[in-house]
């Protein structure tokens, strides 16, 4: 049986994902690091996802080495804990070429115009997705990252250099600088607030696992500062606002 995630509950896929064969199907050739294009499947359930080893990451100058799988997990730890589920199930598990992240595939709605979407300042998914990647400190929110289901569902996909403690916030996502935040994204923050003051709690624990001690203390500050000042962010003068190419 083939499924999707829009036929799947959230746990059955992250259960298929876990504990699911793992066969390599194809390499995405665009990606700057190896992102494998997979089939899980268990005996009753299958679908294609992303793998993305370890093994594989190229190495950056601002970021540790081998990390940035455990930081596309992290990512979706927060998409959880914020209510909005812009990233797809991901898990972080063994697979052919070593430990890495594996994500459900999303299929995007091919009949929606990117450019187009990107620039909607109407769109709550999008809006979402702005504040998401204030709180992660998304470095490479692009065009092609987000993902439009043919079902209304807008994803995100593609947060491995996120959670920096340096600001450097780089997204095509611009067009909300400096307004007032929405009363759901004010109570969606001070939900992942409540559980980041909980050291002991899943979210904490599960981010401690992937990502260093500085490192979620300056999330957790992100999170402290959108809600003082209630506004979308602006761009850093230090850093390029937009990533190259956008797209």
């Amino acid at each position: 049986m083939t499924a999707s995630f829009e036929r799947l509950p959230a746990t059955a896929a992250l259960e298929l994902l876990s504990v699911g064969d793992l066969r390599v199907a194809g390499r995405l050739t665009e990606a700057s690091n190896a992102t494998l294009y997979c089939r899980v499947a268990t005996a009753g359930a299958e679908a294609a996802c992303v793998y993305k080893p370890v093994a594989g990451e190229r190495p950056l100058w601002d970021f540790p080495d081998g990390t940035l799988a455990g930081r596309e997990l992290a990512a979706f730890v927060v998409s959880e804990a914020l209510g909005w589920g812009i990233v797809p199930p991901t898990v972080y598990r063994d697979g052919p070429f070593g430990e890495g992240m594996v994500q459900l595939w999303i299929d995007g709605d091919p009949e929606v115009d990117l450019i187009g979407l990107a620039g909607d300042r109407a769109h709550p998914g999008l809006r979402r997705m702005a504040v998401f990647d204030a709180v992660i400190n998304n470095s490479d929110r692009k065009i092609g990252h987000l993902l439009p289901t043919r079902e209304g569902h807008l994803y995100g996909c593609d947060h491995g250099v996120s959670f920096a403690e340096d600001y450097k916030l780089r997204t095509v996502l611009w067009q909300w600088q400096g307004e007032p935040l929405t009363a759901e994204a004010l109570e969606a923050l001070e939900s992942v607030a409540a559980e980041l003051a909980r050291p002991d709690g899943p979210v904490a624990t599960e981010l401690g696992r992937h990502l260093t001690g500085s490192e979620i203390y300056a999330l957790r500050r992100r999170v402290e500062l959108l809600l003082a000042h209630q506004v979308h962010p602006y761009p850093s003068p230090d850093w390029p606002a937009i990533p190259w190419p956008p797209v």
